[in-house]
């Protein structure tokens, strides 16, 4: 595969995830966010186990065992993937699909701020510059009145929460495991049988509500879960990782897209420019770590 065909992939990756916001809304007419996240991530789960399995394998031959750390990381992220998900699936449900995209990725500088309380590892000054665009940017979507913010927009932003969380254990459990496949398929288990368990003490289940929402629900778990992540995982094998960060900020954008052409949302042009410059924040708390400094000609 070459550089272009993975970043392709990438873009495409980039897609489903901006798209997987609408089907999130759309599945709601017809089952409870549980239930919607429980056999969402079920599915996730069946579309990765082959490759979890292999990395299974692959462990057991290396002589290896997973620890009762391992375990407990591999809990702990199941667990944040979780609670990012369902607060987030609960805020879509009174909000837009592009309000959720852009709030979503405020994960992004988050992360190196966790990464610090957490590791003590000193985050790039782009992350202070880049956390006040996104206040700004969310100022401005907010029309210039966070007021004008609902209960969706406050939900989704605290999911972003928990993404930074399972970002960082994410991390350090395919460092420790060396088996992303395994760790994916982990977390996408413990979200559902989560989903499911809380669903049964908090909704109402029907075969039929699960039929209505057949699509979106198979969408979200398979494409989104499933088959976006190997792609992911595949291509960014075969690029750079520059390329990776600034394709897949694309997803909120694809997501606002989507949501304009799908459900018809439209933004003012105040609150298209916070989009924009959330974007920009995050691009560049990705891009500018990567940068290194030209050396210096000696004289």
């Amino acid at each position: 595969m070459t550089r272009w065909q993975a970043n392709a992939v990438i873009v495409f990756v980039a897609l489903i995830w901006g798209t997987t916001f609408v089907v999130q809304q759309t599945g709601m007419e017809n089952i409870g966010p549980q239930y919607f996240t429980g056999v969402r991530f079920l599915l996730g789960t069946l579309a990765v186990l082959p490759f979890a399995l292999r990395d299974l394998r692959k462990i057991k031959r290396s002589g290896g065992a997973l620890s009762r750390l391992d375990v407990f990381g591999l809990v702990a992220t199941g667990i944040s993937m979780y609670l990012a998900s369902i607060l987030q699936q609960i805020g879509i449900i009174s909000t837009t699909v592009t309000n959720a995209a852009f709030l979503t990725a405020f994960y992004v500088p988050m992360v190196p701020v966790l990464a610090f309380f957490v590791f003590r590892a000193r985050p790039h000054w782009s992350v202070w510059p880049g956390g006040m665009m996104c206040v700004l940017g969310t100022y401005m979507l907010s029309g210039g009145n966070l007021s004008a913010l609902g209960s969706g927009d406050f939900w989704v932003m605290g999911s972003a929460v928990f993404w930074a969380t399972q970002v960082v254990l994410i991390g350090v459990m395919v460092n420790r495991t060396n088996a992303p496949a395994l760790v994916a398929a982990t977390q996408f288990f413990i979200t559902g049988i989560l989903g499911m368990v809380m669903g049964a003490m908090t909704e109402t289940f029907s075969f039929a509500d699960i039929y209505n929402a057949g699509f979106e629900i198979l969408y979200a778990g398979i494409m989104s879960a499933g088959i976006a992540f190997t792609l992911q995982a595949v291509a960014q094998n075969y690029t750079e990782a520059a390329d990776a960060a600034i394709i897949m900020s694309a997803e909120a954008v694809f997501a606002a897209i989507a949501g304009a052409w799908f459900l018809g949302e439209r933004l003012a042009p105040a609150e298209y420019a916070g989009c924009g410059v959330i974007l920009a924040a995050i691009v560049g708390v990705q891009l500018l770590p990567m940068m290194r400094r030209r050396p210096r000609v000696a004289v």
